[in-house]
């Protein structure tokens, strides 16, 4: 059984759909609206299209709050949605039922973010083992990790081919677009340093994680993120793994073992108690909800620095 689905019921789903604005879910049909209207996969992608379209723009995400982007099944209306719309928005080899769902589509402008920068791979890091290869959402991707909206550097690259995709798409708006874009780019340049800065004299570089969705952001700011499922939050992890871990988190003076909002911690709190160690949260924000450390991913950015700079030590 899907741990996430069972971990979000549908009243907290609800709840959090109220909370968030109206322009990232609005469930009304995409097309038609009278704006340039944007159909975004899942809340990253949602996020960009809100961010640089403004108010030229009727944003609407195909995964809920609360619901884990890789269960998402397109509905027959969300199908209308998509062809009505006159640009989707959208990470390929993510979500397989969009992947679908857009390839058959007419719609004219189809974005894809995975071509707007470069994927890597990330998996296992203890000894040295890539866990992508045998894990499902390293077969969705190829053994490409998705996450590169974590990456502030790598999630301004999308930003900017976002944006020169709009003023394309909707040329009368192509100076506001333009405008809009270069805002979040510094934003982001920003956040960027923030973190730089935040992260760079620690006394630990090495983090624990539930699965590996901060390999990127790792990678940018010199540390090593450990795994415990790899790229997949939903397996189970072997003794040998688990031994091999809690190892490791003595000799390179690990505090915490991190784990999601969206996914059980009984397995984060297991090892941490085994080992000593404290837990706390690190989200991947693949979606806002009424648990998340924020109300968009600025917010929520900030809230994943400060729990690093705890848990490493910084200075």
């Amino acid at each position: 059984m899907n741990v996430r689905r069972r971990l979000i019921p549908a009243v907290a789903a609800a709840g959090a759909l109220a909370a968030l604005s109206a322009c990232s879910t609005d469930s009304a049909a995409a097309g038609n609206t009278g704006r340039f209207d944007v159909v975004a996969s899942f809340y990253p992608m949602a996020f960009l299209a809100e961010q640089i379209g403004g108010d030229h723009v009727h944003v609407t995400s195909l995964t809920q709050p609360g619901q884990e982007p890789h269960d998402l099944e397109i509905s027959a209306k969300q199908t209308a949605q998509l062809q009505e719309s006159d640009a989707v928005l959208y990470l390929k080899n993510l979500q397989p039922s969009v992947d679908d769902a857009v390839a058959q589509s007419e719609v004219k402008t189809k974005i894809d973010a995975a071509t707007l920068t470069s994927l890597e791979e990330h998996g296992n890091e203890v000894g040295g083992h890539a866990a992508a290869h045998d894990d499902e959402h390293g077969e969705e991707t190829g053994g490409k990790d998705p996450h590169i909206w974590l990456d502030p550097v790598k999630y301004a690259q999308v930003a900017q081919g976002v944006g020169a995709a709009f003023e394309k798409a909707d040329p009368d708006h192509a100076a506001d677009y333009k405008a809009n874009t270069a805002a979040l780019v510094k934003k982001l340049d920003a956040l960027n340093t923030k973190f730089k800065d935040g992260l760079a004299h620690t006394d630990s570089k090495v983090f624990i994680t539930t699965h590996a969705a901060f390999g990127y952001l790792a990678e940018r700011y010199g540390l090593t993120e450990e795994a415990i499922n790899g790229l997949d939050p939903e397996s189970e992890p072997s003794a040998h793994r688990v031994k091999d871990l809690e190892t490791m988190a003595k000799a390179d003076g690990v505090t915490t073992v991190f784990y999601e909002t969206l996914v059980s911690d009984r397995t984060a709190k297991t090892i941490a108690s085994d080992a000593g160690l404290k837990t706390d949260v690190l989200d991947p924000i693949e979606g806002i909800t009424a648990k998340s450390r924020g109300k968009d991913y600025f917010a929520v950015q900030e809230a994943n620095l400060k729990a690093l700079q705890s848990a490493l030590g910084a200075k």
